[in-house]
């Protein structure tokens, strides 16, 4: 979701100081971050990234109040407070003039935008700031935390005390204090009223954090314990607080909370991190999961890193930076999947394998929109000594770059199928050539609505069989992106993007207006005229339908909120727009098939039917309101609502293969509540009439159904409103991302051939699996997730630039961190669930679901990938497993013809210590060997060789290498009869070995009811006795001598005589029905010396019988065409008595035998 990208940045101090930054604390837009030192503030510009203004205390204030600690900026940034030394300072941010900028940009003669373009300073220009220090406030005890409200400023203190401080008075009457011995704290808000509580005697607060949709304060108490302080009333005032504790925790270090998921996270001293929730119904904190570094992948440092020592959500709260005292990063999305770490890997060696200490971290924080993480590195004890001359510049402050989803802007784009990321100025796409696609893309105009041909480029329809035959390479083809460089008016605080359903057109939406972007002609277009650009501002986002951008915008002339439709191939102008006025702001906003759903900030959702009108001499859209929602009971806070999305989805019966209604209609509204799924579906209890029964112009939408939860902790939600009769089961379900639990998918159960579905069965089931990377996109009818992952890359061209051997903060930052790039990933799900579908006993739709993608080209693939996982589990594992798994996997696989392939395959990528396992579940390879033949798949019969090889004494091989040698030799593969012949040729060197036995098939406790292998199987004796002569034995055996010397030589020799024998009698074989020409090709492929084979074998094999026959023969095999007397000269063979001759100049006939000249 989110990634590293590059190397960081770092940032000097332009003024000289001999005090390095400790602290860093950035205002609540995050437009300005105040920087401490000891006897120092700064105030930092976000971007451009430059320092505006810097306060140095005198020594005289600096010996009263001693060092800075720790700043929280007012809500408004129009102050800030600093702690220092039981002592609150305030310093007022006074703004200069309106005109007046301390960095200005500065563009080329004639750039029209400077003059044309309003706000254009405000956009890219840094401000002038000034500090004015106001009077201080003494607190008598050492301040603990800082914590801003509204109107407030709360301080907690040493001594055990809660100050509430009024930002603007700051008299008797704007102070009050309040004793945490006088908060009453229990294990839930029902058992507060004389239930257990703390003793908070001598306890003080360590760390707090306001959380605004909880309605109260996350805290951290100097014991370790962890406690939520929630305020009864309005206010914040002693008799007012009440507060819950969680149990079995003492050792927490630091808190963070998420607003928008009303999460509470808490470091831990053992380097864990603790996720709580508040249950809604006793008030009690409930863990909701952790984050924390497993042996498995960090197995030298995950006991290693010592306390939790910051927490740092970023500005949309989707993901948490972690940082520990022995230094490091780690990040984790909002529900535990992890996405970076910098203690492992190229971050944490260098190129020569030594290790890297990590950069042990003072402070950090989220820059604007989390397009950058600044962070302030600790200094070790020795760069605290002065610089020395050889030393690069003082430290500073380091800014990371990241990359992030568009998920977590514009939450719309995930019923797209391509991967899209926004970076701090530009876009990442992955899709194939435009150019390629372009006329099957206009063709189809690229919309929600329609049939198959709307969704996805990878599904085009039957007229289009060169865009279909694209395929996956449209979207896997190759691993680069397309990287769109976004207008700088555009980037202002928060950005939406958002790509139509072909892949091939970007809408943008900045501060002001919006564009779109064309991968085909590589243009943008833009608004004629400015002013009107200048009038609206993108609120809810923004989405494509069809050929239109649909807009939920703000007009600033009518202040009105509305819904706007632009056609792409129109002049980006009002007058050809559809507008519909709104009554609420809307907060989020997507497209199913002709219908446009909108949340809107009052908690209503808002239907909106999207028709298309081609009268005029533009094509326009008409838009009408069909249905609203209220939401208001359900939803606390308009701000928890992560996405909300329009789907066929529904539980209800009547899901049949006969009738599939699935994805025709908007049967469900899905909604993610603070990671809550809410499912709210159409109410069909009462009659139904039939479509066709209801006159166009009378449809009534039906009611919903009251909410319910599907799924926690969920992340991201995927769906698609395309149909397939052939995929059903993929295109009809619903996928869900759940963080550190993997994935789910809401899977819908079909009855097979057309039978009455059970009444007790369940329509719908929910999977759970787990993959490898972070999904992005979900390609339904391919069965695969799409995502991002990062690489690195070392650079040592500077590296030990700095004087020491030890890594430091001063060191080039190329030598202390790799280079970071972003790549395209995908992976395989579709064997997860299938192997979901078999432990619950649902066999039948797991053959109904693979036989619906038996034609994907990677379902081999698949297979083997189900067997193997559960083969290693099982084989595994330590403790004896009641209901093995693998023999019905087996049985599954033995319904596709594929399985002897499937086996063979995951046994050469399997240990050998796991054959027994698998063979002993699958069936005898000696039998599977034998199926391979009769199937006439000889290379798969090869491989079974290979494990028969390693299983059984050589004889046994040498008798299943002569079955496939003679088979081969007869079917002309000429390359295996080489591998043939030098496997037979290394049998004897182990002739004295003996492995274990093959495992038998009849054990009861895992191939009970898998007769089936044993009656598929033909017999080995059989097979050996149609292909033995009387003189030769495939069963024979060689003498072999005693004496060590001659030992390797006598098998040598046997061996050659062996193999000889069979080219013989194969040769003997070909002559006998006169098959010269393939005779040749044997000679030439293997070398076999014909001539003095055909001089030994001339008054034998090589005797005509038939010499009229052995003609035809010849000429048919050859395609010589048989000699054409002229019509004139047809007479009887016989003349004059006699019988004329006729003579092939290239056949001479020879005492019987034919000899090629």
């Amino acid at each position: 979701m989110y990634f590293l990208t590059g190397w960081p940045r770092r940032l000097l101090c332009p003024l000289k100081s001999e005090e390095e930054p400790f602290y860093i604390q950035p205002s609540t837009q995050r437009f300005y971050f105040a920087v401490l030192s000891e006897t120092q503030l700064s105030i930092w510009f976000s971007r451009p990234s430059v320092l505006i203004v810097s306060y140095i205390e005198s020594a005289k204030a600096a010996a009263q109040f001693g060092s800075y600690q720790c700043a929280e900026w007012k809500p408004d940034d129009s102050m800030i407070a600093v702690a220092s030394n039981g002592y609150i300072l305030l310093f007022d941010v006074l703004g200069g003039q309106e005109d007046k900028y301390l960095y200005e940009a500065v563009y080329p003669k004639g750039s029209p935008r400077v003059k044309v373009t309003p706000g254009y300073k405000q956009e890219q220009c840094a401000p002038a700031l000034t500090l004015e220090m106001k009077k201080p406030v003494d607190l008598e005890a050492p301040i603990t935390s800082l914590q801003s409200l509204q109107d407030d400023l709360l301080v907690c203190t040493a001594d055990g005390y809660l100050h509430v401080l009024h930002w603007d008075g700051l008299g008797s009457n704007g102070r009050k204090a309040i004793s945490l011995t006088t908060i009453p704290f229990s294990l839930d808000l029902q058992s507060a009223r004389g239930g257990p509580s703390l003793d908070l005697d001598k306890v003080h607060i360590k760390c707090m954090e306001y959380c605004v949709t909880l309605d109260g304060f996350a805290a951290v108490l100097s014991d370790g314990r962890l406690g939520f302080i929630t305020p009864l009333g309005n206010t914040v005032t002693a008799d007012q607080l009440q507060g819950v504790w969680a149990a079995d925790v003492m050792d927490g270090t630091c808190v963070a909370v998420n607003n928008k998921y009303r999460l509470m996270a808490f470091g831990c001293a053992s380097g864990t991190v603790l996720v709580y929730m508040i249950d809604t119904t006793t008030g009690s904190m409930q863990l909701s999961h952790k984050l924390e570094l497993t042996p498995k992948h960090y197995p030298d440092i995950y006991n290693k890193t010592g306390p939790v020592k910051l927490i740092r959500w970023s500005p949309d709260y989707s993901v948490v930076m972690v940082t520990w005292e022995c230094g490091g990063l780690s990040l984790w999305s909002v529900f535990g999947a992890q996405l970076i770490c910098t203690l492992g890997e190229d971050f944490a060696y260098r190129s020569d394998g030594t290790k890297k200490e990590p950069i042990k971290i003072s402070s950090m924080s989220w820059g604007a929109e989390g397009y950058h993480l600044w962070v302030v590195p600790k200094l070790n004890e020795q760069m605290a000594d002065p610089p020395a001359p050889c030393s690069p510049p003082r430290v500073g402050i380091l800014q990371f770059h990241f990359i992030k989803s568009a998920l977590t802007v514009n939450p719309c784009t995930s019923n797209q199928e391509q991967v899209l990321l926004h970076g701090e100025d530009r876009l990442y796409l992955t899709c194939g050539d435009p150019a390629q696609t372009h006329n099957y893309n206009n063709t189809n105009g690229g919309g929600g609505g329609g049939g198959p041909q709307d969704g996805s480029p990878l599904h085009s329809p039957p007229g289009h069989n060169a865009a279909l035959s694209q395929g996956l390479s449209t979207l896997l083809g190759h691993k680069h992106w397309h990287v769109i460089q976004v207008r700088a008016l555009l980037l202002w605080r928060r950005w939406f993007a958002a790509i139509d359903s072909a892949g091939q057109c970007m809408a943008v939406a900045g501060r002001r207006g919006f564009a779109h972007y064309s991968l085909y002609s590589r243009k943008w277009k833009l608004f004629g005229n400015i002013t009107q650009e200048q009038n609206m501002t993108v609120t809810g986002g923004l989405a494509w339908w069809k050929d239109f951008v649909v807009v939920a915008c703000y007009n600033f002339i009518d202040q009105q909120e509305e819904l706007r439709l632009y056609l792409r191939s129109s002049n980006l102008d009002n007058a050809f727009a559809s507008v519909t006025r709104l009554p609420a702001d809307t907060l989020l906003i997507n497209v199913f098939r002709d219908m446009v759903i909108l949340f809107r900030a009052d908690c209503s959702i808002c239907l909106y039917s999207l028709e298309r009108r081609n009268s005029g001499p533009n094509p326009s859209a008409s838009v009408e309101l069909l249905q609203e929602v209220s939401m208001s009971r359900y939803i606390p806070h308009p701000a928890l609502v992560v996405s909300v999305t329009l789907t066929s989805v529904r539980t209800e019966t009547g899901i049949t293969l006969k009738a599939p209604q699935q994805a025709c209609v908007a049967e469900s509204i899905m909604l993610n509540l603070a990671g809550q799924l809410i499912m709210l579906q159409r109410d069909r209890s009462g009659p139904q009439l039939r479509d066709k029964d209801t006159p166009p112009n009378n449809k009534k939408l039906l009611s919903f159904c009251p909410p319910v939860v599907l799924a926690q902790c969920v992340e991201n939600v995927w769906t698609t409103c395309r149909s397939n009769r052939k995929k059903r089961h993929l295109l009809e379900a619903l996928w869900l991302s759940c963080g550190e639990a993997g994935m789910k998918v809401w899977l819908p159960l079909f009855p097979r051939d057309h039978r009455k579905p059970h009444s007790f069965l369940s329509r719908r089931i929910m999977l759970p699996f787990h993959i490898n990377i972070y999904p992005l996109a979900v390609l339904f009818e391919d069965a695969l997730v799409l995502g991002a992952s990062n690489e690195t890359v070392l650079y040592d061209g500077l590296q030990g630039g700095g004087c020491g051997g030890a890594a430091s903060p001063s060191e080039p930052l190329e030598a202390l961190f790799p280079y970071c790039t972003v790549e395209r990933t995908s992976q395989i799900y579709l064997h997860h669930i299938l192997r979901q579908l078999l432990v619950r006993n649902l066999g039948e739709q797991a053959l109904l679901l693979a036989q619906s993608c038996a034609g994907l080209p990677y379902f081999p693939h698949v297979m083997e990938l189900m067997v193997h996982v559960v083969l290693e589990e099982e084989a595994t594992s330590r403790e004896p497993i009641p209901d093995p798994l693998l023999p019905t996997v087996a049985k599954f696989i033995t319904e596709f013809p594929l399985f002897l392939q499937t086996i063979v395959h995951c046994a050469r990528k399997t240990e050998y210590a796991l054959w027994n396992y698998l063979f002993a579940a699958v069936g005898n390879p000696k039998d599977l060997f034998e199926e391979c033949l009769m199937a006439q798949d000889l290379d798969t019969a090869a491989s079974y060789l290979i494990i028969l090889q390693n299983m059984e004494v050589p004889a046994v091989s040498r008798q299943h290498a002569t079955l496939l040698f003679n088979t081969a030799l007869e079917q002309g593969k000429w390359d295996l009869c080489r591998h043939m012949i030098r496997f037979l040729k290394a049998i004897g060197s182990g002739e004295m070995d003996t492995p274990p036995p093959t495992p038998s098939t009849q054990e009861p406790s895992s191939t009970g009811g898998f007769e089936f292998f044993r009656n598929r199987s033909i017999s080995l004796s059989q097979s050996a006795d149609c292909i033995t002569t009387g003189k030769f034995n495939l069963q024979k055996t060689f003498s072999m001598p005693t004496g060590p010397s001659s030992k390797g030589r006598e098998v040598e020799c046997a061996e050659n005589m062996y193999i000889d024998l069979m080219l013989w009698r194969h040769a003997r074989h070909l002559l006998e029905q006169v098959r010269l020409r393939d005779l040749g090709c044997f000679s030439a492929q293997l070398g076999f010396e014909l001539i003095g084979w055909l001089c030994r074998e001339r008054n034998r094999v090589a005797r005509v019988e038939d010499f009229v026959g052995a003609l035809k023969t010849l000429h048919r095999d050859f395609l010589w065409p048989f000699p054409v007397l002229p019509a004139g000269s047809l007479s009887s063979p016989l003349k004059n008595g006699r019988c004329r001759a006729f003579f092939d100049p290239k056949v001479h006939l020879n005492c019987g035998t034919i000899v090629v000249l």
